[in-house]
């Protein structure tokens, strides 16, 4: 490949042989200057040699052609000697170093004599623009305010942002092929020249047309472009040129439509390679956000600083961190791009878990106090349950028993599948800190869970007889939430300031300021993914060092618990309680539905209850996707008008939500119409069918919680999914939920189909950062965790030497470390 001095030589050669007129390159010797300036500075070039340089192409085309010859002849002095390339400056943060206030690069060497300029007023050279990754994006040559404004909408506002800012697709155009071998559908690059051109007006939509025809000595193919007149002055006949696009059909003979062309002599952005393919907004065209991009890379990824220690990068073999930020923009093969997007996906998932090891150290270097419980009284808690637990169950309290007596505060997720008994555990938690004294607060997304807890808490730890007495007294149990009255409110508050109070369960209530615990000692989260990290953070912050078990029924993969969850201990309720029957699941074409009505109809019959959930709450205007509220009405006029049917939807206010749930569960609604507000917790024993419209609609995950909510009681439960149109590869996915009740093996395979995000809710610290990185990469993961691991035992500060760079872009990554990132 040539290089940016040779280039110039070639261009000057020819403009010699044209007897200097300025048509050595289309539209005159300045049209180089953003290629070649790009290419120079990646070269390494010296600044003063290549700002003289463009300063004399600038400046040509206004030159007679005698002025012109004395002009290049000294330009080609020059060009035989160039400076010597610079070395790659001191650089922190990728912010070059200064000397004095300039802010210019030290140079290597002095600075290369300028080259005569041609004679002519000279103009003064505009201030140099401020460096480094932090920058605004003004600083990049070729993006001014204007089109600043226009990228903001895609979230870029610095030129680090632009380096990070990855192409969505790569459409390869890498594969070369003579024009007589061309198929329909190949999607190729061509090498040609141009036997005509020419721009002419259609009667058609489409306006004025450009055509072109090349030919590579094997054959000739026609190329056509719509309201792209403008090319007729870029190309003229005999130019030869890289066309790159896809081979289409046009009354029997093969065209292309809309490619991509470029000269022969230039560098290649858009054809004959690896193209990238970036996200749009408006005013911002592919071309030119690909060749900003192009040019903004090329000059700062070598003047990244690499944070990975020399270590890490040696054990996995990785690129160094420029090389894989140029590759990942611009590959030269398949291959490295590859490696490319491994090494900065490695970066981010590395860093993740770092920083949840740093909160997890952080967390159990307190001291909290320690609760034992002897065996005998706990034998005593289980015999009085009216069910033996599972495995799963007793492993779990031995865990969370043993976290109790360990001196340090249990930070422990108990994952559970729908029905596992999770509350159960989280209630003998809750008993082994509060008889001996403590407080307890169990906080709940919403206050029908909340509700539904303070029932079950107040069951398994308000009541008892000789042999296993009571752990709590009923009025030292009580519910806060959102209508909870204002005047039981201040004698919830004063009773938890004084103490007499000891477990305390509602919502997210339980964290504002008016909330006083004498000796707040264990906090359970239900449903984390519905909590956000300050929620977490203000729970603790009402106690000295409390203990604190999240509960989710979420079946979180290993992989994402690992990452997502790494700084919590795991304990996995894999077990359900004998006897419960799975929910009959089927997969119904939407001209069954009729059949789903039959069977809720015959439920309803036998005194049994029935969900019927839809995806949205009112009709687009564009979609044909059923809606509850519309639904409701119908389905009470023309398919049940016998029954009494509910309405549940999250535009309604809370306490409306809340008595419609009560209502419900009272059995005064035979059917409850609903949106996904349903999902989480709800326990309604009597319920026995769930339908699901427009099922495909959800992920795997979401339609297990929907099923979750029927079987509950000793009564076959049916879960019927209808999707809202035929299709093959939704049908196919919906049926794994008619071939597993499991809900671990759903949500693998949720995560493979739709990503983590359904599994991350509101925990979202660190994972703002995730650009490459695909959470379905179990080895990626493991090895991640394998050199964080290493790295923190040596150095949990990370105050060594070696791993300044890192402990800065950590700090970073999680945005400055503020706060809890568990």
């Amino acid at each position: 490949m040539l290089s940016s001095i040779e280039k110039l030589q070639k261009f000057i050669k020819l403009e010699r042989e044209r007897g200097f007129d300025n048509r050595a390159v289309v539209g005159g010797l300045d049209k180089i200057i953003p290629g070649w300036e790009s290419e120079a500075r990646s070269n390494r070039l010296d600044e003063d040699f290549i700002r003289s340089i463009v300063q004399f192409l600038e400046q040509y085309p206004q030159l007679d052609p005698s002025s012109r010859e004395a002009a290049i002849n000294s330009l080609s002095q020059q060009l035989i000697n160039p400076p010597a390339p610079q070395p790659l400056p001191a650089v922190l943060e990728g912010t070059p170093e200064p000397i004095g206030n300039s802010g210019e690069l030290s140079p290597a060497k002095p600075a290369a004599e300028r080259l005569p300029a041609p004679e002519r007023p000279a103009r003064p050279e505009p201030p140099r623009k401020e460096a480094g990754l932090d920058a605004p994006l003004t600083a990049a040559r070729g993006i001014g305010d204007s089109h600043a404004r226009d990228l903001a909408r895609l979230g870029l506002q610095t030129v680090g942002d632009l380096l990070y800012f990855f192409p969505r697709r790569y459409d390869d155009y890498s594969r070369l092929k003579p024009i007589n071998r061309l198929e329909y559908g190949d999607e190729v690059t061509i090498l040609g020249t141009i036997q005509a051109i020419q721009s002419r007006e259609t009667k058609s939509r489409f306006g004025e047309i450009t055509e072109a025809v090349i030919s590579d000595g094997t054959g000739t193919l026609k190329l056509t472009w719509f309201g792209k007149q403008y090319l007729t002055n870029r190309f003229s006949a005999g130019m030869q040129v890289v066309v790159s696009g896809k081979v289409e059909q046009y009354l029997g003979r093969k065209v292309m439509n809309r490619p991509e062309i470029e000269e022969l002599e230039r560098e290649h952005l858009h054809t004959n390679r690896i193209v990238p393919v970036y996200p749009l907004t408006a005013n911002i065209s592919q071309r030119w956000l690909r060749k900003n991009i192009y040019n903004t890379v090329s000059f700062w990824a070598p003047r990244v600083p690499d944070f990975l220690p020399p270590s890490v990068r040696a054990n996995l073999k990785l690129l160094d961190l420029g090389t894989a930020i140029q590759q990942a923009h611009f590959p030269t093969s398949q291959d490295t791009l590859d490696q490319a997007r491994w090494r900065l996906a490695f970066d981010e998932i590395f860093l993740l878990q770092l920083g949840v090891l740093r909160q997890k150290r952080a967390w159990q270097a307190a001291s909290a106090r320690t609760y034992s419980v002897d065996q005998d009284w706990l034998d005593a808690r289980l015999a009085r349950l009216p069910f033996p637990l599972t495995g799963a169950q007793l492993r779990a309290v031995d865990e969370i028993r043993a976290d109790l007596a360990s001196g340090r505060p249990m930070d422990r997720l108990l994952q559970g599948d729908v029905g596992s008994g999770k509350t159960v555990v989280a209630a003998l938690a809750v008993a082994m800190v509060v008889r001996q004294g403590a407080q307890a607060a169990v906080m709940a997304p919403t206050s029908i869970l909340a509700e539904q807890h303070f029932r079950s808490f107040s069951r398994l730890l308000a009541s008892g007889d000789e042999t296993s007495p009571a752990v709590l007294a009923p009025g030292e149990v009580r519910l806060l939430v959102g209508d909870t009255r204002e005047a039981e409110k201040e004698e919830i508050r004063a009773g938890l300031a004084d103490g007499s109070i000891k477990l305390v369960i509602g919502t997210h209530s339980l964290i504002e300021d008016p909330i006083v615990f004498k000796d707040l000692q264990i906090a359970v989260v239900d449903e984390q993914h519905r909590f956000g990290v300050a929620q977490r953070s203000a729970l603790r912050a009402k106690g000295s060092s409390p203990h604190l078990l999240v509960m989710t029924a979420t079946p979180i993969p290993r992989s994402l618990a690992l990452t997502i969850y790494g700084d919590l201990d795991l304990t996995v309720m894999d077990e359900m309680p004998a006897g419960r029957q799975p929910v009959s699941t089927h997969v119904l074409h939407p001209l069954e539905r009729e059949r789903a009505y039959q069977l809720i109809k015959s439920q309803v019959s036998q005194g049994y209850q029935a969900f019927i959930i839809y995806p949205m709450v009112e009709q687009g205007e564009k979609e044909e996707t059923l809606a509850a509220v519309e639904a409701h009405a119908r389905l009470q006029k023309e398919i049940f008008p016998d029954l009494t049917i509910g309405l549940l939807h999250g535009r309604m206010r809370p306490e409306e939500k809340d008595e419609t749930m009560r209502r419900f569960r009272d059995r005064e609604y035979h059917v409850l119409v609903s949106t996904s507000v349903v999902e989480v917790g709800v326990d309604i024993p009597n319920a026995t069918v769930m339908l699901i419209e427009g099922a495909n609609r959800f992920g795997l995950a979401q339609l297990h919680q929907f099923r979750g909510r029927v079987g509950r009681g000793d009564a076959q439960a049916y879960c019927l999914l209808i999707p809202d149109k035929e299709d093959e590869l939704e049908n196919a996915r919906l049926s794994v939920m008619a071939e597993t009740n499991d809900g671990f093996v759903l949500a693998e395979r949720d995560l493979e189909q739709r990503g983590p995000g359904e599994f991350l809710g509101t925990r979202q610290a660190g994972f703002n950062e995730l650009r490459m990185a695909n959470l379905t990469d179990v080895k990626l993961i493991e090895k991640a965790r394998q050199q964080a691991h290493h790295i923190f035992e040596a150095d949990p500060d990370l105050s060594a030497p070696e791993h300044a760079l890192l402990a800065q872009r950590l700090e970073q990554f999680w945005g400055g470390g503020r706060g809890d990132v568990s």
